[in-house]
């Protein structure tokens, strides 16, 4: 394209402000016989990818009707409540009162607990690992507590943390149900299977429940606590609560109770819902967080009757580059440390820190300005840094001081 043609396409455009160098073409486009029509735009932007649209809700349907209109409705009832005047004096003047249960409870009645938790189980992967492609929102909202031995209470909310002594005796959970109505309450492990991959292990399983008295439900796995082994980090406990459309018969997962013989409560929610589904829908769902403490080892020992594994991290070992003759911005006795035999650099620490240790002696007095002396014009860079870290207190040696 000649300067001449380009300046009249940059007038025409109102691209004469650009730089003569710059490509029209770079600017508009491809040319329509080489762009892609409207029709292949609108038919990219609808194309359904396979592994986002095959998650499928498997839960209860939603009680509040159009998500759009409760949403409208919601921000009516924001904006009233923020042109309020007496209200924005009150909270002002800190004299506002907030009642904070009423507001829980209306954030359990409107719909958003149910889509918040769901949010909050999905970051935790908590649909994936135990349902697979499928999710459900937590229509039921459970109250789940561990009572301690002070009669102080231990909550589960939505992913906090529970120390396995906090979690030795079976939680008291509670809900909302009719009378008529029978549910099922499952407590399982999807991270602290010890031998088989994507498996879990099934800690407490109550069928039947009739209404909300969860005492009066089927036991069929009795509670065990929880016991992340040393070094496993966090595990998931997670409670999924199944409404049930008539009396399940369990028999087939019944063990002799109690139950402490690990293989026998081997447990996998996916399989155990397909299954099932025609039978049980998920309607509720909490879930903590627990690492390894002292009341593991006794319940590996005392309760399930075995030893208790530990489990250790190998750390690879680190990568070293190729040693370059003339390595650039690294410091130059820092640089060949890395190449350097470990026994060579400790036994150089140990000797360095026992010349700045007497016990008879006391410690010199730290300069009023450390980081303002002169170490003279022919001192190597690699020196002077060394030197420099030294006044300043910092470095391995001299953080052991």
């Amino acid at each position: 394209m000649s300067s001449r043609l380009l300046k009249v396409s940059q007038q025409a455009y109102g691209f004469s402000n650009l730089q003569s160098t710059r490509s029209v073409i770079r600017m508009l486009g491809l040319p329509p016989e080489k762009g892609r029509s409207l029709k292949k735009k609108i038919e990219d932007y609808n194309r359904v990818d396979p592994e986002v649209a095959r998650k499928v809700d498997i839960g209860l349907p939603s009680p509040h009707g159009n998500a759009r209109t409760l949403a409208l409705e919601r921000s009516k009832i924001l904006s009233k409540v923020k042109n309020d005047p007496q209200m924005e004096r009150l909270a002002r003047e800190l004299k506002l009162d907030v009642p904070l249960e009423s507001i829980e409870e209306a954030w359990k009645e409107s719909g958003l607990a149910s889509s918040h938790l769901k949010v909050i189980a999905e970051h935790y992967n908590i649909y994936s690992h135990l349902f697979g492609d499928a999710f459900f929102y937590p229509r039921v909202m459970l109250d789940i507590e561990y009572v301690q031995k002070d009669d102080s209470v231990v909550p589960v909310y939505r992913g906090n943390i529970i120390k396995p002594r906090e979690a030795l005796i079976a939680p008291e959970v509670k809900f909302n149900a009719d009378k008529d109505s029978l549910w099922t309450l499952i407590l399982t492990n999807p991270d602290g299977h010890l031998s088989e991959e994507n498996a879990e292990y099934v800690h407490w399983f109550i069928g039947n429940i009739p209404g909300n008295q969860v005492s009066k439900g089927e036991v069929v796995f009795d509670y065990i606590p929880p016991f992340p082994p040393a070094g496993t980090g966090f595990h998931r406990l997670v409670f999924v609560l199944y409404k049930q459309n008539g009396k399940i018969d369990y028999s087939s997962l019944k063990r002799t109770l109690p139950c402490t013989d690990l293989s026998q409560r081997t447990f996998k929610t996916i399989d155990f819902y397909r299954e099932r589904q025609d039978n049980i829908t998920p309607a509720g769902l909490g879930f903590y967080q627990t690492d390894y403490d002292y009341s593991v080892k006794k319940v590996f020992n005392e309760t399930l009757g075995m030893k208790e594994p530990r489990f250790e991290y190998d750390f690879p070992e680190p990568y070293i580059a190729e040693q370059k003759w003339f390595p650039n911005k690294v410091a130059f006795n820092v640089y060949l440390d890395r190449y350097r035999d470990p026994c060579e650099i400790n036994k150089e620490y140990i000797v360095d820190r026992l010349k700045t240790t007497d016990p008879f002696l006391k410690n010199k007095p730290k300069l009023n300005y450390p980081g303002a002396q002169y170490f003279g014009r022919n001192t190597p860079s690699w020196l002077k840094r060394k030197l420099y870290w030294d006044s300043m207190g910092w470095g391995r040696i001299n953080n052991s001081k």
